[in-house]
């Protein structure tokens, strides 16, 4: 069977870790217990449990199963061995995780847990069966020949990975990477009682007294924010206008995964809140600048990319926290969205920042012919 580098495999690894800090966060009160770590094995199942439980540990090792699945059979890997090792993986990690929590005061190991995670797995891995044994696989590879260049696994991830970020409360729509609050928070504890602590407190003392942004920089913001993806998807796909279709469709995908972030901060009601005649100019600015940019050869656009992403992280941490933004972290961190705070937030944290070292990696990358699919291909 032919090998391809396939985006399953990162993503499956990028998945499987935030499934471990959804199962351990907070990363607190760490003990011994004095009881065996594994007697949560033979125990009775609980006698207390919820549907949204059993329903959300199901569907969350589903994708895991599906991708672990994919990225064996994608690298030559035969079926069967897949299939076991698809399912092993995720029963692997759930028993990691089940075992790790009974060390943790806010988690409780469950066989119960552990039992619909194993058939989470395992109903992703035959939905990937099924994907591969109709052919799924192939055709998937036949359109991505079309649209992408060949090595565009890890920009097909960051693209991917991208609306998930988006999903986290954001300063200003579309501007991603604002972890510099949580950065001073940090090392403020690291550094409390010493004697950097003062010059800690000065730091965050000038967060706090940074002027709110003008109009001008909330638009270069969301302008930014659209672009960088942009830039990315035209550094891996092929040229034409596959690269117009691939701007509007990151735009309509911002837009979407913000109008449901905002439904989700501050209720249905208000889920258009966030598109006010700026914003809406911006995402338009966004996408039009996107097409006159859509004709540069793929290294060019990873050259502007990293342009773009610099300007965008530079921009966000000039961005001052304000008490709505503030307001919903906490409404995140502490509330009814604690199981999907891990994903949402390092991956709207960081997302930028790992665009740029992949921007930086394609740029330092040999070139590589431009590969003609052949029509009968599409047959």
């Amino acid at each position: 069977m032919q090998r391809h580098r396939s985006s399953a495999a990162p993503l499956a690894w990028l998945y499987a870790a935030l499934i471990a800090y959804a199962s351990l966060y907070p990363f607190r009160g760490w003990h011994l217990t004095g009881v065996s770590p594994f007697a949560f094995l033979v125990l009775p199942w609980p006698r207390w449990w919820t549907w949204f439980d059993l329903v959300t540990n199901l569907l969350g090792y589903m994708p895991l199963g599906a991708l672990v699945f994919g990225a064996l059979v994608r690298s030559g890997v035969r079926i069967g061995p897949s299939i076991a090792l698809g399912c092993a993986a995720g029963a692997g990690l759930s028993f990691s995780m089940e075992f790790l929590q009974n060390f943790l005061p806010q988690r409780v190991a469950s066989n119960l847990d552990f039992g619909v995670n194993v058939l989470g797995t395992l109903a992703g891995v035959l939905i990937g069966l099924r994907v591969h044994l109709k052919g799924g696989v192939e055709r998937w590879q036949i359109a991505r020949d079309r649209w992408f260049i060949a090595r565009s696994a890890g920009g097909l991830a960051m693209l991917l990975l991208w609306p998930i970020g988006l999903l986290f409360p954001l300063p200003v729509p579309l501007a991603q990477g604002q972890v510099l609050v949580r950065l001073q928070e940090a090392v403020a504890q690291a550094v409390e009682g010493s004697s950097f602590a003062p010059w800690v407190e000065g730091w965050a003392d000038a967060d706090l007294e940074r002027s709110a942004l003008s109009p001008g920089g909330e638009f270069a913001l969301m302008a930014l924010g659209l672009l960088a993806p942009c830039m990315i998807a035209f550094s891996i796909a092929r040229p034409g206008w596959r690269r117009i279709v691939l701007a509007f469709g990151a735009a309509a995908l911002g837009v979407l995964a913000t109008t449901l972030s905002t439904a989700l901060n501050f209720s249905p009601q208000h889920m258009l809140a966030w598109s006010t005649p700026q914003a809406l100019a911006a995402v338009g600015f966004g996408v039009a600048l996107a097409c006159l940019l859509s004709a540069l050869p793929p290294r060019a656009s990873a050259g502007v990319g990293l342009i773009v992403l610099t300007a965008l992280v530079t921009f966000v941490a000039q961005a001052p926290s304000d008490p709505y933004f503030a307001q919903s972290l906490q409404l995140w961190e502490q509330g009814r969205f604690i199981r999907f705070h891990g994903a949402a937030r390092w991956v709207g944290w960081l997302w930028p920042y790992a665009a740029i070292v992949y921007l930086l990696a394609r740029l330092g990358a040999r070139d590589e012919p431009v590969e003609v699919v052949p029509p009968k291909m599409a047959e």
